[in-house]
This record gives structure tokens, C-alpha cells and sequence, in this order.
């Protein structure tokens, strides 16, 4: 099962809340357990870069059923993974990703933030990815 879209809403107003407690607009899309884009807000004055890596952060995360700043860690130069960013059209490696899981474990989904600092980015998404 993927997440529904009342599900993805729910996340991204959860996480639209933090962004504003922390004062940092911030782009934040949520694909389901096939990568495919399910929903995405732009904050006002979001950073029009940041459009492009929240999807793929949330993608990066959902492609390797991990965080996105733990494939960071793995892509380092002398890594197990570096270079992967170049693969699937580009990836992100860094954090503002984070895997979506059901009530059963089950992975069902990516949340993927950018607009702020990578940690602000994380916070963001965590925020979202604990109110599922």
C-alpha cells in the first residue's frame, strides 16, 4: 500500500508547520512507494532551487528505503557508494529525506524538504514523517 494523498496532506501540513515555527519557507514534496510524486507545496518565497532537490531528496530516500543524508554518509570518496548521486537522473546526498513507513513497518513512501540549512531540512521532514 502506498500513501494516500489525505495521508501526504496531513504530512505536509505537519511539516509546513514547522517550517513556519522555525521561520524558513521550504519546498516539500511526498512520493509514494513507486517514487512517483503524490504531493508538493511551495512555501511563499521558497527558494525556487529548492523546487527540484526536496523531489529528489524525497525520491533519493524512497529508491533506497534509507534517509537521504545515510547515503550521503555511504557516498563519501573511498565509500561504498560514491558517485551514486550521478545515477537515476540524480539523486540528493544529503539530508532532507526521510523514509515514510506505515503502523506495520512497511515502508509506504518519501517525504523530501529543501529551502534551509540540510539540518533545518531534516528537522522538516522529520517533522512531517512523524505526524504519519
Amino acid at each position: 500500500m502506498s500513501i494516500t494523498l489525505e495521508q501526504a496532506e496531513k504530512l505536509s501540513e505537519a511539516a509546513k508547520e514547522k517550517a513556519r515555527a522555525i521561520n524558513v519557507p521550504m519546498n516539500i514534496a511526498i512520493v509514494d512507494e513507486g517514487a512517483n510524486l503524490v504531493s508538493f507545496h511551495r512555501m511563499n518565497n521558497a527558494w525556487l532551487g529548492s523546487i527540484d532537490i526536496s523531489i529528489k531528496k524525497a525520491k533519493t530516500a524512497r529508491f533506497f528505503d534509507m534517509n537521504s543524508g545515510e547515503i550521503g554518509k555511504l557516498s563519501q570518496p573511498g565509500g561504498p557508494l560514491y558517485n551514486i548521486e550521478h545515477s537515476n537522473g540524480g539523486l540528493i546526498t544529503f539530508p532532507g529525506g526521510v523514509v515514510l513507513k506505515d503502523a506495520d513497518g512497511k515502508i509506504i513512501g518519501a517525504i523530501g524538504v529543501s529551502g534551509g540549512s540540510v539540518d533545518q531540512d531534516h528537522e522538516v521532514a522529520s517533522a512531517g514523517a512523524d505526524a504519519l
